[in-house]
Protein backbone atom coordinates (compact mmCIF):
# COMPACT_ATOMS: atom_id res chain seq x y z
CA UNK A 1 0.00 0.00 0.00
CA UNK A 2 1.34 3.65 -0.84
CA UNK A 3 2.49 5.40 1.94
CA UNK A 4 -0.01 8.04 1.31
CA UNK A 5 -2.99 5.25 1.54
CA UNK A 6 -1.88 4.05 4.90
CA UNK A 7 -4.23 5.46 8.01
CA UNK A 8 -3.34 7.77 10.79
CA UNK A 9 -4.12 4.50 13.12
CA UNK A 10 -2.06 2.29 11.31
CA UNK A 11 1.05 4.68 11.03
CA UNK A 12 0.62 5.24 14.81
CA UNK A 13 0.72 1.41 15.81
CA UNK A 14 3.55 1.00 13.40
CA UNK A 15 5.44 3.96 15.17
CA UNK A 16 4.91 2.70 18.79
CA UNK A 17 6.66 -0.43 17.69
CA UNK A 18 9.84 0.99 16.32
CA UNK A 19 10.12 2.89 19.10
CA UNK A 20 9.17 0.27 21.71
CA UNK A 21 12.62 -1.46 19.96
CA UNK A 22 14.34 1.69 20.24
CA UNK A 23 13.71 2.32 23.76
CA UNK A 24 15.24 -1.20 24.53
CA UNK A 25 18.73 -0.75 22.06
CA UNK A 26 19.47 2.47 22.91
CA UNK A 27 22.71 3.23 20.81
CA UNK A 28 20.85 6.00 19.39
CA UNK A 29 20.85 7.86 22.35
CA UNK A 30 22.90 10.78 21.90
CA UNK A 31 21.96 11.81 18.40
CA UNK A 32 19.02 14.14 18.93
CA UNK A 33 16.24 14.79 21.26
CA UNK A 34 13.95 12.49 20.13
CA UNK A 35 15.85 9.24 21.92
CA UNK A 36 16.47 11.03 25.48
CA UNK A 37 12.36 12.10 24.94
CA UNK A 38 11.46 8.03 24.06
CA UNK A 39 13.64 7.12 27.12
CA UNK A 40 11.42 8.50 29.34
CA UNK A 41 8.58 6.39 28.44
CA UNK A 42 7.88 2.58 28.90
CA UNK A 43 4.84 2.97 26.75
CA UNK A 44 3.77 5.46 23.94
CA UNK A 45 0.15 6.21 23.42
CA UNK A 46 -0.96 8.52 20.37
CA UNK A 47 -0.20 11.35 21.45
CA UNK A 48 4.00 10.47 22.59
CA UNK A 49 3.94 8.98 18.95
CA UNK A 50 2.55 12.39 17.17
CA UNK A 51 5.21 14.46 20.17
CA UNK A 52 8.31 12.35 19.14
CA UNK A 53 7.03 12.41 15.69
CA UNK A 54 7.40 16.07 15.00
CA UNK A 55 10.32 17.13 17.23
CA UNK A 56 12.09 14.67 15.12
CA UNK A 57 14.65 16.49 11.89
CA UNK A 58 15.08 13.50 9.83
CA UNK A 59 18.45 13.91 10.19
CA UNK A 60 19.19 10.41 8.76
CA UNK A 61 21.75 9.63 11.56
CA UNK A 62 20.30 6.94 13.37
CA UNK A 63 19.17 5.12 10.33
CA UNK A 64 21.99 4.37 8.97
CA UNK A 65 23.76 3.72 12.27
CA UNK A 66 20.62 1.01 13.16
CA UNK A 67 21.40 -2.57 13.66
CA UNK A 68 17.86 -3.23 12.67
CA UNK A 69 17.57 -1.69 9.89
CA UNK A 70 16.10 -3.12 6.18
CA UNK A 71 17.85 -6.00 5.46
CA UNK A 72 17.15 -7.32 8.99
CA UNK A 73 13.59 -8.77 9.81
CA UNK A 74 12.54 -5.90 11.96
CA UNK A 75 13.11 -3.90 9.00
CA UNK A 76 13.27 -0.52 11.36
CA UNK A 77 13.10 2.60 9.67
CA UNK A 78 12.69 5.35 12.39
CA UNK A 79 13.58 8.32 10.25
CA UNK A 80 10.74 7.19 7.30
CA UNK A 81 7.57 6.36 9.95
CA UNK A 82 8.17 9.29 12.05
CA UNK A 83 7.54 10.97 8.86
CA UNK A 84 4.75 9.41 7.50
CA UNK A 85 2.97 10.14 10.71
CA UNK A 86 4.46 14.20 10.75
CA UNK A 87 2.17 14.43 7.96
CA UNK A 88 -0.77 12.98 9.01
CA UNK A 89 -0.03 15.35 11.97
CA UNK A 90 -0.50 18.31 9.48
CA UNK A 91 -3.56 17.39 8.61
CA UNK A 92 -5.34 16.47 12.06
CA UNK A 93 -4.47 19.72 14.20
CA UNK A 94 -4.75 22.15 10.79
CA UNK A 95 -7.85 24.07 10.71
CA UNK A 96 -9.56 23.82 8.34
CA UNK A 97 -8.57 20.40 7.68
CA UNK A 98 -9.98 20.71 4.57
CA UNK A 99 -7.54 23.04 3.19
CA UNK A 100 -5.01 20.73 4.81
CA UNK A 101 -6.18 18.08 2.41
CA UNK A 102 -5.90 19.81 -0.73
CA UNK A 103 -2.30 20.71 -0.32
CA UNK A 104 -0.88 17.24 1.45
CA UNK A 105 -2.46 15.80 -1.88
CA UNK A 106 -0.43 17.89 -4.45
CA UNK A 107 1.57 20.78 -2.82
CA UNK A 108 3.41 21.79 -5.90
CA UNK A 109 0.31 22.13 -8.22
CA UNK A 110 -1.35 23.94 -5.54
CA UNK A 111 1.52 26.33 -5.33
CA UNK A 112 1.68 26.52 -8.96
CA UNK A 113 -2.09 27.30 -9.95
CA UNK A 114 -2.84 29.50 -6.81
CA UNK A 115 0.05 32.06 -7.93
CA UNK A 116 -0.71 31.98 -11.19
CA UNK A 117 -4.60 32.24 -10.75
CA UNK A 118 -4.02 35.00 -8.02
CA UNK A 119 -1.71 36.26 -10.15
CA UNK A 120 -3.91 36.93 -13.27
CA UNK A 121 -6.67 38.30 -10.30
CA UNK A 122 -4.68 41.11 -10.03
CA UNK A 123 -3.30 41.75 -13.91
CA UNK A 124 -7.41 41.16 -14.74
CA UNK A 125 -8.39 43.64 -12.53
CA UNK A 126 -5.43 46.70 -12.52
CA UNK A 127 -6.36 45.77 -16.37
CA UNK A 128 -10.23 46.57 -15.92
CA UNK A 129 -9.37 49.82 -13.88
CA UNK A 130 -6.83 50.76 -16.54
CA UNK A 131 -4.73 49.09 -18.79
CA UNK A 132 -2.50 52.01 -19.69
CA UNK A 133 -1.43 53.02 -16.24
CA UNK A 134 -0.76 49.04 -15.64
CA UNK A 135 1.55 48.60 -18.15
CA UNK A 136 2.73 52.06 -17.47
CA UNK A 137 6.49 53.30 -16.00
CA UNK A 138 5.91 55.07 -12.65
CA UNK A 139 8.65 56.93 -10.57
CA UNK A 140 9.41 56.32 -7.12
CA UNK A 141 7.88 60.18 -6.87
CA UNK A 142 4.86 58.77 -8.51
CA UNK A 143 4.73 55.99 -6.13
CA UNK A 144 5.96 53.33 -8.46
CA UNK A 145 3.89 49.98 -7.79
CA UNK A 146 1.42 52.09 -5.46
CA UNK A 147 0.61 54.15 -8.84
CA UNK A 148 -1.27 50.74 -9.80
CA UNK A 149 -2.31 49.21 -6.41
CA UNK A 150 -3.25 51.44 -3.94
CA UNK A 151 -1.13 51.37 -0.58
CA UNK A 152 -4.51 50.45 1.64
CA UNK A 153 -5.94 48.06 -0.56
CA UNK A 154 -2.49 45.88 -0.66
CA UNK A 155 -2.02 46.34 3.18
CA UNK A 156 -5.64 45.33 3.44
CA UNK A 157 -5.92 42.13 1.52
CA UNK A 158 -2.36 41.38 3.25
CA UNK A 159 -3.57 42.13 6.66
CA UNK A 160 -6.61 39.71 5.91
CA UNK A 161 -4.73 36.66 4.65
CA UNK A 162 -2.30 37.03 7.38
CA UNK A 163 -4.83 37.75 10.02
CA UNK A 164 -6.16 34.00 8.40
CA UNK A 165 -2.89 32.00 8.74
CA UNK A 166 -2.45 33.30 12.44
CA UNK A 167 -6.01 32.20 13.24
CA UNK A 168 -5.19 28.80 11.87
CA UNK A 169 -1.40 28.74 13.37
CA UNK A 170 -3.02 29.32 16.83
CA UNK A 171 -5.74 26.51 16.38
CA UNK A 172 -3.27 24.25 15.33
CA UNK A 173 -0.72 24.88 17.87
CA UNK A 174 -3.44 24.88 20.41
CA UNK A 175 -4.96 21.43 19.34
CA UNK A 176 -1.09 19.87 19.08
CA UNK A 177 -0.34 21.39 22.51
CA UNK A 178 -3.46 20.09 24.26
CA UNK A 179 -2.91 16.42 23.25
CA UNK A 180 0.58 16.52 24.77
CA UNK A 181 -1.75 17.13 28.15
CA UNK A 182 0.74 19.95 29.51
CA UNK A 183 -0.95 23.49 30.82
CA UNK A 184 -0.92 26.25 28.44
CA UNK A 185 1.11 27.97 31.25
CA UNK A 186 3.88 25.47 30.76
CA UNK A 187 5.03 26.81 27.61
CA UNK A 188 5.93 30.17 28.28
CA UNK A 189 8.02 29.22 31.41
CA UNK A 190 10.96 31.19 30.80
CA UNK A 191 13.23 27.97 30.93
CA UNK A 192 12.23 25.41 28.79
CA UNK A 193 11.28 28.24 26.53
CA UNK A 194 14.56 29.93 26.11
CA UNK A 195 16.47 26.36 25.85
CA UNK A 196 13.76 25.29 23.14
CA UNK A 197 14.55 29.04 21.41
CA UNK A 198 18.45 28.54 21.29
CA UNK A 199 18.02 25.09 20.36
CA UNK A 200 15.81 25.98 17.44
CA UNK A 201 17.70 29.06 15.90
CA UNK A 202 20.80 27.49 15.80
CA UNK A 203 19.15 23.82 14.61
CA UNK A 204 21.14 21.95 17.37
CA UNK A 205 19.88 18.85 16.57
CA UNK A 206 20.86 18.67 12.36
CA UNK A 207 24.21 17.76 13.25
CA UNK A 208 23.83 14.04 13.53
CA UNK A 209 25.78 13.99 16.81
CA UNK A 210 28.15 15.91 16.03
CA UNK A 211 29.81 15.23 12.28
CA UNK A 212 26.61 16.47 10.50
CA UNK A 213 23.23 15.23 9.16
CA UNK A 214 23.49 12.20 7.13
CA UNK A 215 21.45 13.97 3.95
CA UNK A 216 21.08 13.37 1.45
CA UNK A 217 23.12 10.57 1.55
CA UNK A 218 25.69 8.49 4.76
CA UNK A 219 28.28 10.91 3.84
CA UNK A 220 27.53 13.27 7.38
CA UNK A 221 27.34 16.88 5.93
CA UNK A 222 26.48 20.40 7.51
CA UNK A 223 25.17 21.17 4.13
CA UNK A 224 21.21 20.81 5.21
CA UNK A 225 21.97 22.89 8.48
CA UNK A 226 23.19 25.68 6.63
CA UNK A 227 20.36 25.55 3.72
CA UNK A 228 17.78 25.46 6.53
CA UNK A 229 19.58 28.68 8.09
CA UNK A 230 19.62 30.57 4.60
CA UNK A 231 15.94 29.85 4.56
CA UNK A 232 14.94 30.42 7.78
CA UNK A 233 16.84 33.83 8.79
CA UNK A 234 15.72 35.09 5.25
CA UNK A 235 12.35 34.15 5.82
CA UNK A 236 12.69 36.32 8.86
CA UNK A 237 14.74 39.42 7.35
CA UNK A 238 11.83 39.75 4.93
CA UNK A 239 8.92 39.59 7.71
CA UNK A 240 11.31 42.28 9.55
CA UNK A 241 11.33 44.19 6.83
CA UNK A 242 7.93 44.54 6.48
CA UNK A 243 7.78 44.92 9.88
CA UNK A 244 9.65 48.02 9.70
CA UNK A 245 8.18 49.87 6.75
CA UNK A 246 4.89 49.22 8.31
CA UNK A 247 5.78 51.24 11.39
CA UNK A 248 7.52 53.91 8.78
CA UNK A 249 4.04 53.91 7.16
CA UNK A 250 1.19 54.05 9.69
CA UNK A 251 4.03 55.26 13.10
CA UNK A 252 6.31 57.98 11.27
CA UNK A 253 4.12 58.42 8.19
CA UNK A 254 6.84 57.98 6.20
CA UNK A 255 5.73 56.84 2.58
CA UNK A 256 6.86 53.99 0.73
CA UNK A 257 8.08 53.42 -1.88
CA UNK A 258 11.22 53.74 -0.13
CA UNK A 259 14.86 54.03 -1.11
CA UNK A 260 17.47 51.57 -1.87
CA UNK A 261 19.72 52.04 0.65
CA UNK A 262 16.81 52.42 3.56
CA UNK A 263 16.33 49.76 6.49
CA UNK A 264 13.26 48.19 5.05
CA UNK A 265 14.64 47.45 1.41
CA UNK A 266 18.28 46.56 2.53
CA UNK A 267 16.52 43.68 4.77
CA UNK A 268 14.60 42.85 1.69
CA UNK A 269 17.27 42.17 0.07
CA UNK A 270 19.46 40.31 2.08
CA UNK A 271 16.31 38.46 3.34
CA UNK A 272 15.65 37.46 -0.42
CA UNK A 273 18.82 36.25 -1.69
CA UNK A 274 19.26 34.45 1.83
CA UNK A 275 15.89 32.86 0.57
CA UNK A 276 17.03 32.06 -3.00
CA UNK A 277 19.91 30.59 -1.97
CA UNK A 278 18.61 28.64 0.72
CA UNK A 279 15.48 27.24 -0.83
CA UNK A 280 17.82 26.34 -4.22
CA UNK A 281 20.17 24.29 -2.04
CA UNK A 282 17.12 22.28 -0.17
CA UNK A 283 16.13 21.13 -3.18
CA UNK A 284 18.92 20.00 -4.57
CA UNK A 285 20.08 18.11 -1.54
CA UNK A 286 15.90 16.76 -1.73
CA UNK A 287 16.91 15.39 -5.26
CA UNK A 288 20.14 13.79 -4.34
CA UNK A 289 19.16 12.48 -0.68
CA UNK A 290 18.59 8.31 -0.12
CA UNK A 291 14.88 7.51 -0.47
CA UNK A 292 15.09 5.25 2.70
CA UNK A 293 15.39 8.63 4.37
CA UNK A 294 11.78 10.17 3.76
CA UNK A 295 8.35 9.72 3.00
CA UNK A 296 7.58 10.08 -0.92
CA UNK A 297 4.29 10.78 -0.10
CA UNK A 298 5.33 14.32 1.18
CA UNK A 299 7.44 14.86 -1.92
CA UNK A 300 4.79 17.43 -3.95
CA UNK A 301 4.29 18.68 -0.65
CA UNK A 302 7.85 20.13 0.27
CA UNK A 303 8.59 20.80 -3.28
CA UNK A 304 5.07 23.25 -3.08
CA UNK A 305 6.45 24.86 0.05
CA UNK A 306 10.02 25.24 -1.91
CA UNK A 307 8.73 26.78 -5.04
CA UNK A 308 6.60 29.29 -3.15
CA UNK A 309 8.92 30.62 -0.88
CA UNK A 310 11.48 30.49 -4.17
CA UNK A 311 8.98 32.63 -5.80
CA UNK A 312 8.60 34.85 -3.37
CA UNK A 313 12.00 36.09 -2.82
CA UNK A 314 12.46 36.41 -6.94
CA UNK A 315 9.58 37.59 -7.74
CA UNK A 316 10.27 40.49 -4.76
CA UNK A 317 13.57 41.50 -6.37
CA UNK A 318 12.71 41.55 -9.79
CA UNK A 319 10.09 44.00 -8.53
CA UNK A 320 12.65 45.81 -6.98
CA UNK A 321 14.86 46.01 -9.70
CA UNK A 322 12.14 46.99 -12.19
CA UNK A 323 9.83 49.05 -10.33
CA UNK A 324 10.16 51.99 -12.01
CA UNK A 325 9.94 50.63 -15.73
CA UNK A 326 6.78 49.23 -17.69
CA UNK A 327 7.48 45.50 -16.23
CA UNK A 328 6.68 46.48 -12.93
CA UNK A 329 2.88 46.15 -13.58
CA UNK A 330 2.93 42.24 -14.16
CA UNK A 331 6.26 41.33 -11.64
CA UNK A 332 3.69 43.15 -9.13
CA UNK A 333 0.95 40.78 -10.15
CA UNK A 334 3.23 38.08 -10.22
CA UNK A 335 4.71 39.01 -6.25
CA UNK A 336 1.39 39.57 -4.83
CA UNK A 337 0.15 36.38 -6.24
CA UNK A 338 3.12 34.35 -5.06
CA UNK A 339 2.71 35.95 -1.37
CA UNK A 340 -0.75 35.25 -1.11
CA UNK A 341 -0.42 31.64 -2.06
CA UNK A 342 2.25 31.20 0.47
CA UNK A 343 0.55 32.78 3.44
CA UNK A 344 -3.00 30.95 2.55
CA UNK A 345 -0.93 27.22 2.78
CA UNK A 346 1.55 28.13 5.39
CA UNK A 347 -0.32 26.71 8.45
CA UNK A 348 -1.09 23.39 5.80
CA UNK A 349 2.31 22.17 5.10
CA UNK A 350 6.02 22.29 5.88
CA UNK A 351 6.15 25.44 7.30
CA UNK A 352 3.45 24.18 10.34
CA UNK A 353 5.95 21.54 11.25
CA UNK A 354 8.20 24.38 12.34
CA UNK A 355 5.55 25.31 14.73
CA UNK A 356 4.85 21.99 16.15
CA UNK A 357 8.59 20.91 16.30
CA UNK A 358 8.74 24.17 18.10
CA UNK A 359 6.51 23.40 20.72
CA UNK A 360 7.52 19.77 21.17
CA UNK A 361 11.37 21.25 21.57
CA UNK A 362 9.59 23.32 24.66
CA UNK A 363 7.83 19.89 26.06
CA UNK A 364 10.58 18.14 25.89
CA UNK A 365 12.59 20.91 28.19
CA UNK A 366 9.69 20.74 30.03
CA UNK A 367 10.03 17.03 30.33
CA UNK A 368 14.00 17.07 31.63
CA UNK A 369 13.18 18.94 34.41
CA UNK A 370 10.32 16.60 35.42
CA UNK A 371 12.02 13.70 37.17
CA UNK A 372 9.72 10.68 36.34
CA UNK A 373 9.64 8.06 39.52
CA UNK A 374 10.27 4.75 37.80
CA UNK A 375 13.19 5.95 35.67
CA UNK A 376 14.62 9.43 37.52
CA UNK A 377 15.45 12.81 35.99
CA UNK A 378 18.34 13.59 33.61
Amino acid sequence: MPAREVPLENLVAEAQRVLAICNACRYCEGYCAVFPALERRLTFDEGDVHYLANLCHNCGACLYACQYAPPHEFELNFPRVLAQVRKETYGKYAWPRLLASAFNRNGTVVAVVGTVSLALTFVLTAWYAGPARFFAAHADEQGSFYAVLPHGVMAGVFAAVFAFATLAFVIGFARFWSEGGERLGEFIRPGALGAATREAATLRYLDGGGDGCTYPNPVPSFARRRFHHLTFYGFMLCFAATAVATVYHFALGWKAPYPLLSLPVMLGVFGGLGLLVGTAGLWWLAHRRDPDLADSSQTGMDAGFLILLFLTSASGLLLLAFRETRAMGVLLAVHLGAVMTFFLTMPYGKFVHGIYRFAALVRFHIERRRPLPEIGGE
